[in-house]
């Protein structure tokens, strides 16, 4: 996760300050609004380890407006100086470092799905990372190149398989999928499901990664699906809690 979070932070740490102002992919969000997100997001999780009162306090509000509290508080970090606001990133996600490093192991936390670990948030703070990281870089133009730690990301993808399902008011499939993804590095396969699982889903571990956190659209993703369910999944699948996004349109169609 710290690792995820200063790969970022080389991205915008030196950025002029005319540049946080950069449109994004995700519609109306700048570079600013991206950071910003991961800050509120990182304080969100540090309140759950260290504060569950005050937790609670923040999922209140946020049931206020379901529909705009993501973007009210994006927008909120987004509008302070960018040197003001690099600098709260960095202090909230230090601090939400050392809180996870300290965390029992076995106590689950909340949060706005379910209940989780602290090994299972630090994943998903990862996740969280890596996926507005790839907006940042795609408004800079930069590619980045993709890292072992895409493992946490493609197991959270494959785990919330049912919650995509179930967001959407969907019946979820009643047996598992196999799942292989081709490391990034070349160094082999990332299995999940059963090896005789009649239904499955092949590719490249960054594609799935793309798909799953809504970076890019399955039409433009080297991504192959065998079954029916499995090719519906690769239409909804989504790694994040929350209402299901409207994802990203095809490049052609962009």
């Amino acid at each position: 996760m710290r690792e995820e979070g200063d790969g970022l932070d080389l991205l915008v740490g030196r950025l002029p300050e005319e540049d946080w102002a950069r449109a994004t992919p995700a519609a109306g969000w700048s570079i600013a609004h991206q950071i910003a997100h991961l800050h509120w997001t990182d304080r969100a999780a540090l309140l759950s380890l260290t504060d569950a009162a005050g937790f609670g306090v923040m999922v209140e509000e946020a049931l206020k407006a379901p529909d705009s509290f993501v973007d009210e508080g994006a927008e909120e970090g987004a509008a302070l100086p960018p040197a003001a606001l690099l600098a709260r990133w960095r202090t909230g996600r230090a601090a939400l470092g050392e809180a996870l490093a300290e965390a029992s192991p076995a106590t689950r936390f909340p949060w706005y799905g379910p209940p989780m670990k602290a090994a299972s948030m630090a994943g998903a703070r990862l996740m969280e990372t890596w996926a507005h990281g790839q907006d940042v870089a795609d408004a800079l133009g930069v590619r980045r190149a993709p890292t072992a730690r895409l493992r946490h990301v493609a197991r959270i993808g494959v785990r919330a398989r049912d919650y995509a399902y179930a967001v959407r008011g969907l019946p979820a499939p009643a047996g598992e999928f196999r799942v292989e993804l081709a490391a990034p590095d070349g160094a082999g396969v990332w299995a999940y499901g059963p090896p005789d699982a009649p239904q499955r889903v092949t590719g490249p571990a960054v594609d799935f990664c793309l798909l799953v956190t809504q970076r890019a659209h399955r039409a433009d993703l080297a991504l192959t699906a065998t079954g029916a369910d499995a090719d519906r999944w690769l239409d909804i699948a989504q790694a994040f809690a929350g209402p299901a996004g409207p994802g990203r349109a095809p490049r052609a169609a962009r």
